[in-house]
Protein backbone atom coordinates (compact mmCIF):
# COMPACT_ATOMS: atom_id res chain seq x y z
CA UNK A 1 0.00 0.00 0.00
CA UNK A 2 3.03 2.70 0.64
CA UNK A 3 5.99 3.24 -1.81
CA UNK A 4 8.95 3.37 0.37
CA UNK A 5 11.92 2.78 -2.11
CA UNK A 6 14.13 5.36 -2.83
CA UNK A 7 12.98 8.52 -4.38
CA UNK A 8 8.98 7.42 -3.28
CA UNK A 9 7.19 9.37 -1.38
CA UNK A 10 7.44 6.92 1.33
CA UNK A 11 10.94 6.75 1.30
CA UNK A 12 12.45 6.14 4.81
CA UNK A 13 9.29 5.18 6.51
CA UNK A 14 9.28 2.61 8.45
CA UNK A 15 6.43 0.08 9.65
CA UNK A 16 5.47 -2.42 12.42
CA UNK A 17 2.53 -3.87 10.47
CA UNK A 18 0.02 -3.04 12.60
CA UNK A 19 -3.94 -3.01 11.30
CA UNK A 20 -6.26 -0.28 11.75
CA UNK A 21 -8.28 -1.34 13.55
CA UNK A 22 -6.02 -2.24 16.32
CA UNK A 23 -4.61 1.59 16.22
CA UNK A 24 -8.27 2.45 16.64
CA UNK A 25 -8.21 0.20 19.68
CA UNK A 26 -5.80 1.42 21.59
CA UNK A 27 -6.70 5.05 20.32
CA UNK A 28 -10.06 4.71 21.86
CA UNK A 29 -8.24 3.33 25.02
CA UNK A 30 -6.20 6.41 26.07
CA UNK A 31 -7.46 9.13 24.21
CA UNK A 32 -9.41 11.30 26.96
CA UNK A 33 -6.24 10.59 29.25
CA UNK A 34 -3.19 11.84 26.98
CA UNK A 35 -2.28 15.00 26.76
CA UNK A 36 -1.35 16.92 24.01
CA UNK A 37 2.69 16.47 24.50
CA UNK A 38 2.19 13.01 24.87
CA UNK A 39 0.25 13.38 21.17
CA UNK A 40 3.26 15.41 20.01
CA UNK A 41 5.65 12.34 20.97
CA UNK A 42 3.48 10.18 19.09
CA UNK A 43 3.42 11.96 16.02
CA UNK A 44 6.77 12.29 16.28
CA UNK A 45 8.04 8.83 16.21
CA UNK A 46 9.94 6.85 13.12
CA UNK A 47 7.85 4.33 13.22
CA UNK A 48 4.11 5.14 10.62
CA UNK A 49 1.81 3.29 12.83
CA UNK A 50 3.13 5.59 16.49
CA UNK A 51 2.11 8.72 14.34
CA UNK A 52 -0.89 7.34 13.00
CA UNK A 53 -2.18 6.00 16.39
CA UNK A 54 -1.11 9.89 17.64
CA UNK A 55 -3.38 11.31 15.18
CA UNK A 56 -6.65 9.20 15.77
CA UNK A 57 -6.33 9.97 19.32
CA UNK A 58 -6.44 13.47 18.32
CA UNK A 59 -9.61 12.87 15.76
CA UNK A 60 -11.15 11.36 18.61
CA UNK A 61 -9.85 14.65 21.04
CA UNK A 62 -11.54 16.61 18.66
CA UNK A 63 -14.89 15.02 18.75
CA UNK A 64 -15.50 15.19 22.64
CA UNK A 65 -13.39 17.98 23.70
CA UNK A 66 -15.01 21.63 23.74
CA UNK A 67 -11.76 23.18 23.16
CA UNK A 68 -12.12 22.34 19.36
CA UNK A 69 -10.15 25.55 18.11
CA UNK A 70 -7.48 24.47 20.28
CA UNK A 71 -7.60 20.57 18.72
CA UNK A 72 -7.26 22.79 15.55
CA UNK A 73 -4.81 24.42 16.29
CA UNK A 74 -2.19 21.80 17.30
CA UNK A 75 -2.93 19.89 14.34
CA UNK A 76 -2.29 22.48 11.96
CA UNK A 77 1.27 23.29 13.46
CA UNK A 78 2.10 19.64 13.97
CA UNK A 79 1.83 17.93 10.51
CA UNK A 80 5.48 17.10 10.53
CA UNK A 81 4.17 13.71 11.00
CA UNK A 82 1.00 13.82 8.73
CA UNK A 83 3.31 12.71 6.36
CA UNK A 84 1.17 9.59 4.27
CA UNK A 85 -1.90 9.31 2.55
CA UNK A 86 -3.20 7.34 5.09
CA UNK A 87 -2.34 9.18 7.91
CA UNK A 88 -3.99 12.32 5.75
CA UNK A 89 -6.99 10.83 4.93
CA UNK A 90 -7.62 9.46 8.55
CA UNK A 91 -7.21 12.40 10.43
CA UNK A 92 -7.93 15.89 8.40
CA UNK A 93 -11.27 15.56 7.25
CA UNK A 94 -12.54 14.70 11.10
CA UNK A 95 -10.25 17.38 12.75
CA UNK A 96 -10.03 20.59 10.11
CA UNK A 97 -13.01 19.53 7.64
CA UNK A 98 -15.34 19.43 10.64
CA UNK A 99 -14.13 22.63 12.23
CA UNK A 100 -14.59 24.39 9.20
CA UNK A 101 -17.95 22.99 8.39
CA UNK A 102 -18.51 25.28 11.18
CA UNK A 103 -16.34 28.06 10.73
CA UNK A 104 -16.51 29.01 7.01
CA UNK A 105 -14.61 32.32 8.07
CA UNK A 106 -11.51 29.71 8.57
CA UNK A 107 -11.81 28.23 5.33
CA UNK A 108 -8.62 30.39 3.66
CA UNK A 109 -6.96 27.53 5.74
CA UNK A 110 -7.85 25.27 2.39
CA UNK A 111 -6.19 27.34 -0.14
CA UNK A 112 -2.59 28.10 2.16
CA UNK A 113 -2.40 24.54 1.97
CA UNK A 114 -3.58 23.84 -1.41
CA UNK A 115 -0.60 26.72 -2.87
CA UNK A 116 1.96 24.89 -0.38
CA UNK A 117 5.23 23.05 -1.87
CA UNK A 118 4.06 20.30 0.59
CA UNK A 119 2.60 17.12 -1.48
CA UNK A 120 0.71 15.99 1.81
CA UNK A 121 -0.47 19.28 2.77
CA UNK A 122 -2.10 19.29 -0.81
CA UNK A 123 -3.45 16.70 0.04
CA UNK A 124 -5.14 18.16 3.28
CA UNK A 125 -6.32 20.72 1.57
CA UNK A 126 -8.64 18.93 -0.97
CA UNK A 127 -9.49 16.12 1.40
CA UNK A 128 -10.46 18.09 4.15
CA UNK A 129 -13.26 19.19 2.13
CA UNK A 130 -15.17 16.12 2.79
CA UNK A 131 -17.15 17.27 5.07
CA UNK A 132 -18.35 20.38 3.41
CA UNK A 133 -19.64 17.62 0.50
CA UNK A 134 -21.78 15.21 2.87
CA UNK A 135 -23.36 18.78 3.82
CA UNK A 136 -23.96 20.24 0.05
CA UNK A 137 -21.55 22.48 0.10
CA UNK A 138 -19.47 22.06 -3.24
CA UNK A 139 -17.31 25.30 -3.23
CA UNK A 140 -14.29 25.31 -1.87
CA UNK A 141 -13.89 21.21 -3.54
CA UNK A 142 -14.36 22.58 -7.35
CA UNK A 143 -11.77 25.91 -6.37
CA UNK A 144 -9.21 23.61 -4.50
CA UNK A 145 -9.39 20.50 -7.37
CA UNK A 146 -8.92 23.18 -10.07
CA UNK A 147 -5.74 24.68 -7.89
CA UNK A 148 -4.45 21.37 -7.68
CA UNK A 149 -5.22 19.77 -11.46
CA UNK A 150 -2.14 20.78 -12.59
CA UNK A 151 0.35 18.76 -10.23
CA UNK A 152 2.23 16.22 -11.16
CA UNK A 153 1.80 13.34 -8.13
CA UNK A 154 -0.86 10.64 -8.66
CA UNK A 155 -1.59 10.81 -5.03
CA UNK A 156 -2.94 14.40 -5.90
CA UNK A 157 -4.89 13.32 -8.79
CA UNK A 158 -6.36 10.30 -7.43
CA UNK A 159 -7.46 12.52 -4.00
CA UNK A 160 -9.21 14.90 -6.16
CA UNK A 161 -10.74 12.61 -8.36
CA UNK A 162 -11.96 10.81 -4.87
CA UNK A 163 -13.84 13.93 -3.91
CA UNK A 164 -14.87 15.12 -7.06
CA UNK A 165 -16.73 11.58 -7.14
CA UNK A 166 -18.21 12.71 -3.20
CA UNK A 167 -19.72 15.63 -5.16
CA UNK A 168 -20.93 13.58 -7.96
CA UNK A 169 -23.02 11.44 -5.41
CA UNK A 170 -24.54 14.22 -3.67
CA UNK A 171 -25.54 16.22 -7.15
CA UNK A 172 -24.40 14.65 -10.40
CA UNK A 173 -25.56 17.79 -12.27
CA UNK A 174 -22.51 19.86 -10.29
CA UNK A 175 -19.94 17.27 -11.15
CA UNK A 176 -20.96 17.13 -14.79
CA UNK A 177 -21.01 20.99 -15.41
CA UNK A 178 -17.54 21.10 -13.54
CA UNK A 179 -16.08 18.26 -16.28
CA UNK A 180 -17.69 19.78 -19.11
CA UNK A 181 -15.96 22.82 -18.19
CA UNK A 182 -12.37 21.47 -17.14
CA UNK A 183 -12.25 17.94 -18.90
CA UNK A 184 -8.95 18.92 -21.26
CA UNK A 185 -6.99 19.89 -17.60
CA UNK A 186 -8.15 16.86 -15.72
CA UNK A 187 -5.73 14.30 -15.28
CA UNK A 188 -6.79 10.61 -16.77
CA UNK A 189 -6.43 9.00 -13.12
CA UNK A 190 -8.51 12.18 -11.71
CA UNK A 191 -11.03 11.91 -14.49
CA UNK A 192 -11.29 7.94 -13.90
CA UNK A 193 -11.74 8.46 -9.88
CA UNK A 194 -14.42 11.03 -10.56
CA UNK A 195 -16.65 8.80 -12.90
CA UNK A 196 -16.10 5.82 -11.29
CA UNK A 197 -20.38 5.83 -10.11
CA UNK A 198 -21.66 6.91 -13.55
CA UNK A 199 -22.72 4.73 -16.05
CA UNK A 200 -20.83 3.42 -19.29
CA UNK A 201 -22.25 5.47 -21.50
CA UNK A 202 -21.32 8.21 -19.52
CA UNK A 203 -17.72 7.13 -18.27
CA UNK A 204 -16.77 6.43 -21.94
CA UNK A 205 -18.30 9.63 -23.33
CA UNK A 206 -16.01 12.05 -20.58
CA UNK A 207 -13.01 9.05 -21.51
CA UNK A 208 -12.90 10.34 -24.68
CA UNK A 209 -13.38 13.34 -24.30
CA UNK A 210 -9.87 13.94 -22.23
CA UNK A 211 -8.23 11.48 -24.66
CA UNK A 212 -5.56 13.56 -24.85
CA UNK A 213 -4.91 14.17 -21.35
CA UNK A 214 -2.28 12.27 -19.87
CA UNK A 215 -2.45 10.39 -16.36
Amino acid sequence: FFKTGKGEYGQGDKFWGITVPNIRTVAKKYYIDISLNDIKELINSEIHEIRLTGYIILTYKYEKDDRKENIVTFYLNNLQGVNNWDIVDLSCPKILGNYLLKHPEKRYLLYQLANSNNLWEKRISIVSTYPLIKKGEFTDTLQISSILLSHNHDLIHKAVGWMLREVGKKDITVLRDYLNENIKDIPRTTLRYAIEKMDKEQKDKYLNMGINKQA
